[in-house]
């Protein structure tokens, strides 16, 4: 039984539902990129995004959910504009968004959901974000930089590293010469360790992996 399986049995304890528990998962980044067992896991809710793992553009979010628990909902909303209960009756009913339609985001989210069926569906977009994630993890390592998570719990969505251990090392100085180059990074960490991430998802291939770690070890080798 794996984690998520586990919280779900929890959740789904007597004791979990007597004290009114609801199972609600971010699935943002991972959503159309990894398996998820919704029903197997025993899932309320699942929140995505149009784009992410579903390689469409950003502009609007959308919930899976269990009916009746959606129909608890009805009346508690402090939100106007994001009152759940209230979009899905009037999407029941005519079909729309309750205010302006993101029409060029669902657009490009239809043709997203059709590239992912072309690729092979869900499966065939995994297998294809674990191999730039372990081709990426053996190229850093390559020229001495390492992941910050092991290989048994690092997912295939993105991929933190350490700071090379280096004194001349300037983030600011590699992300700026890596986006002057075509490419960019994220900036940020979200640890306590000096880290950066790479993102391997979206219309990424092999082929760009290996660009992006080109433009890395040249970094490393004329500026450090």
């Amino acid at each position: 039984m794996n984690k998520e399986e586990l919280l779900g049995r929890v959740v789904y304890s007597k004791a979990g539902r007597d004290a009114g528990r609801t199972f609600i998962v971010d699935g943002m980044s991972s959503f159309g990129g990894v398996e998820i067992d919704i029903a197997g896991i025993g899932i309320d809710y699942i929140i995505s995004s149009a784009n992410k793992c579903v390689q469409g553009v950003p502009g609007f979010s959308f919930i899976i959910c269990k009916r009746d628990e959606l129909q608890k909902c009805k009346g508690k909303s402090l939100s106007l504009s994001l009152d759940l209960y209230d979009q899905w009756v009037t999407m029941e009913k005519d079909g729309k968004w309750r205010f302006t339609s993101p029409t060029h985001v669902v657009l490009a989210f239809a043709k997203a959901m059709e590239e992912l069926v072309a690729e092979g569906g869900i499966a065939a977009r995994e297998c294809r974000y674990k191999a730039n994630n372990k081709r990426l993890i053996e190229r850093m390592k390559a020229m001495g930089i390492n992941p910050y998570i092991d290989g048994e719990h690092q997912s295939p969505i993105i991929t933190t590293f350490f700071y090379p251990d280096n004194k001349n090392f300037c983030f600011e100085e590699m992300y700026k010469y890596i986006k002057e180059r075509g490419y960019a990074i994220y900036p940020g960490k979200v640890t306590d360790a000096d880290t950066f991430r790479v993102g391997n998802i979206g219309e990424i291939y092999l082929e760009d992996i290996d660009k992006v770690c080109d433009i890395f070890e040249e970094f490393f080798r004329t500026k450090m």
